[in-house]
């Protein structure tokens, strides 16, 4: 009867693995998108704005007066030939009405491991979503609060590439109007994210040129592309900028569904933040800038500033210029560019773990060159720096073991008199200076750096596609196959068997499920961090084992 019982349990959980196995196959993975922009040398057409329920093609431009409202324009004519721009680390498209980057993918980050010609898609203004930015000069003289609509600007050629050997690549885009000649400059630098936008204003007309520089990020309520379902968790999606009294204040969709908000910043920045990657406006250190956000009649959500008051007298140049960030969490470029902006990349409030944990994490990688093998080595410094408090804990379990022979007496002695049962239980341990709280101490104090350690995978850019060895090609998100997780329930199992058992049977009852439990919740959990887990798990059974056995080879030698 057993053998059969054991076949049937085995059977069971072979068939509930096959299962887990195929609903991951079919759900785990990040969906592709429709349709790629850079499958095509061909620029793809940008929809038409009065199609899709906007009022005009200039309705969300800011007005330079930070207490009016964007102006309702009438609609014009959207371009349908944009301008590609291809770099080593960018492949965007801007639209020639008003200039904005509507396309922009990161070649060097492909949406899933399995289709690497694929890039990630960080901007769109597709059929998946809408996510753009947006500049322009507004204010009394700004061509981008015309009457007749956003600017139409002119580029000698339809596609660009920074070639092989350039360092830098300039594109000038350029309108007339009025005897005011304009040229928007995008400049663009080998292996950087970020990229400067100028405005060159040339005011050949008679009278003083006024107006002001802005800059935006626009975004529909779309989920996030790059926060995996695999991982079960979804990251901060939403707005964030820099005040002089918040270096990193999150705003998010719902705030503003609430109020917009508006305030007078001196330099600083705005962003949009996602899972992995982040896209940000940064203007001139010195000016001081309105920064606003806001949700337009047709859904998307809005955060931008807008530059201080712009003066070009008759006869004279003029020149106003932000920087667009757009590409992954990289905490060292990021401070590079602005302070405080490397904070987006968010470990939450166990940041002050979680920041010397990656520091120590990438100077260990910089030696092994793989992050798994970094991952083990940590566990193994930590477990190192825990060992005395561990040993503790570890000889005060040996010690509980040692006495459970007795403890059984006295539960047979008292039977269900619980009171005397409990006196007498702390009697003996008193007396064997034994801590019955012990055993919990390495977990309780394991838990800030597990979560810390959490959120530095989770967050970190570094550790997307990842891969370690075999079938872990990515440590930031499940294990594929589950083994990691089974092996940690396996070591919990086996940890557990060295631990004295618990006096009373429910408790009993409930500890023996514990492994099981933790194994079922460890199945979505990053498999860098289970890998942890693991490797956390086997060295405190070589700890335990060896402090049991001496503890105990001392008593035998005691009682003899």
């Amino acid at each position: 009867m057993d053998i059969k019982r054991t076949i049937l349990i085995v059977a069971l959980a072979i068939v509930a693995y096959v299962l887990v196995l195929k609903w991951n196959e079919d759900y785990g993975q990040a969906a592709l998108p429709t349709q790629h922009a850079a499958a095509s040398n061909d620029a793809p057409a940008l929809p038409d704005t009065a199609a899709t329920g906007d009022s005009g093609v200039n309705a969300d431009v800011p007005s330079a007066n930070a207490e009016s409202s964007p102006a309702e324009l009438a609609p014009v004519a959207v371009s349908k030939d944009l301008i590609r721009i291809k770099t080593d680390v960018l492949d965007l498209a801007i639209n020639p009405v008003g200039g904005d980057i509507v396309q922009l993918t990161l070649p060097k980050y492909p949406r899933r491991q399995d289709h690497p010609e694929i890039p990630f898609q960080l901007f769109d203004n597709g059929s998946e979503r809408t996510y753009v930015a947006q500049s322009g000069l507004t204010g009394a003289n700004g061509p981008d609060r015309r009457a007749s609509g956003r600017p139409l600007y002119a580029a000698e050629q339809r596609s660009y590439q920074l070639a092989d050997g350039q360092e830098q690549l300039v594109v000038d885009l350029k309108f007339s109007e009025n005897g005011v000649n304009y040229i928007k400059r995008f400049t663009f630098t080998r292996g950087e994210y970020d990229l400067k936008v100028s405005y060159l204003i040339d005011n050949q007309s008679g009278q003083a040129w006024n107006g002001n520089l802005f800059a935006q990020l626009k975004r529909d309520a779309s989920s996030d592309p790059s926060s995996s379902t695999a991982t079960g968790t979804a990251t901060y999606l939403g707005a964030a900028l820099w005040t002089s009294s918040e270096p990193y204040k999150k705003v998010s969709m719902k705030d503003m569904d609430k109020a917009n908000l508006q305030e007078t910043v001196s330099g600083g920045w705005v962003a949009w933040l996602q899972h992995y990657f982040v896209t940000a406006w940064i203007p001139t250190k010195s000016d001081n800038n309105v920064v606003q956000t806001r949700k337009d009649s047709a859904g998307n959500y809005l955060i931008g500033y807008t530059g201080p008051a712009i003066s070009v007298p008759a006869g004279a140049t003029g020149e106003a210029s932000t920087v667009l960030y757009a590409g992954p969490k990289s905490q060292e470029k990021l401070k590079a560019l602005s302070p405080g902006l490397e904070l987006t990349v968010d470990y939450g409030f166990l940041w002050f773990i979680a920041q010397p944990i990656f520091w120590l994490l990438q100077h260990i990688h910089s030696i092994l060159g793989n992050w798994g093998w970094s991952i083990i080595v940590l566990t193994m410094l930590i477990k190192g720096l825990f060992f005395p408090l561990s040993a503790a804990s570890y000889r005060s379990m040996a010690r509980m073991r040692a006495v459970s022979p007795k403890l059984a007496a006295l539960k047979e002695r008292y039977g269900d008199d619980r009171q005397k049962m409990s006196q007498a239980m702390m009697e003996l341990y008193k007396k064997e200076k034994i801590n019955p709280l012990g055993g919990c101490l390495p977990i309780l104090v394991q838990m800030p750096v597990f979560l810390a350690l959490y959120w530095v995978l989770l967050e970190s850019v570094e550790m997307r596609q990842a891969p370690w060895i075999l079938w872990i090609t990515d440590l930031s998100i499940k294990d594929p196959f589950f083994i990691l997780p089974i092996i940690m329930g396996a070591t919990m199992f086996i940890q557990q068997r060295l631990n004295p058992t618990p006096p009373d049977p429910m408790q009993a009852k409930v500890m023996k499920m514990m492994p099981i439990i933790f194994t079922f919740f460890f199945l979505w959990f990053p498999a860098g961090l289970v890998l942890y887990w693991v490797v956390n798990n086997c060295l405190s059974i070589t700890q335990q084992w060896y402090i049991t056995r001496r503890i105990e080879a001392a008593s035998k030698k005691a009682a003899a």
